[in-house]
């Protein structure tokens, strides 16, 4: 059976929507079944269209489902990427994952296999912290945390967060560090280990 895998992002102007895609491909090439949501906008839609990039960052990926609760029951495994703000994942992620209370009590989060990316406009603006912020969720749901830790070059070559993939974003809003690498690798140990969660749970 392939690896179920969800990629859930945020992003505002395209940033985690470049490294949740890139990871969606490097499951799909894997073999895995990849579902790529986003989690549901909330800021008003008055505050989106006043800002040009965030606007057309909207209307471009309008056609990227929302993640649901469903989605993360169905899921093997669970990447998400968002930008930092001031250390901790954007609201409109943590609002998501408070709409997971119900199946939290349910069993339905415990040995998801789940790892982290994110963002942010300078190398100490709170990378390591919000991919933290998101694993101490984790923990309370019983999930296995991956990491990609310093198991390959391309880590180094991304920054070095062994937490999770993670990215300086320029003024004009280009990335500083040649990611797309790392993300495949960190996506790569993130299918594996579920294959491996899921060959324990069938012997």
């Amino acid at each position: 059976m392939a690896v179920k895998l969800a990629v859930i992002y945020y992003s505002s102007y395209g940033t985690n929507y470049q490294l949740a895609k890139k990871a969606a491909e490097a499951g799909e090439q894997l073999g895995a079944e990849v579902r790529l949501l986003k989690v549901k906008e909330t800021a008003p839609q008055s505050v989106v269209e006043s800002v040009p990039a965030w606007k057309a960052h909207a209307e471009a990926t309008a056609h990227i489902p929302e993640a649901t609760p469903d989605d993360i029951v169905w899921a093997d495994a669970i990447i998400f990427s968002t930008p930092t703000r001031f250390g901790v994942a954007t609201s409109q992620i943590r609002a998501f994952i408070d709409t997971l209370g119900p199946i939290w009590a349910k069993g339905h989060t415990v040995n998801k296999v789940v790892s982290a990316m994110t963002s942010a406009q300078n190398p100490h603006g709170g990378q390591e912290a919000t991919i933290l912020s998101l694993y101490t969720t984790m923990y309370h749901w019983g999930a296995i945390v991956v990491t990609p830790g310093y198991t390959d070059a391309s880590i180094m070559k991304a920054g070095g967060n062994p937490y999770g993939t993670s990215v300086t974003v320029d003024q004009e809003g280009k990335m500083v560090e040649d990611v797309f690498d790392a993300v495949a690798h960190q996506t790569k140990r993130v299918v594996q280990v579920a294959e491996w969660v899921a060959a324990g749970k069938n012997k």
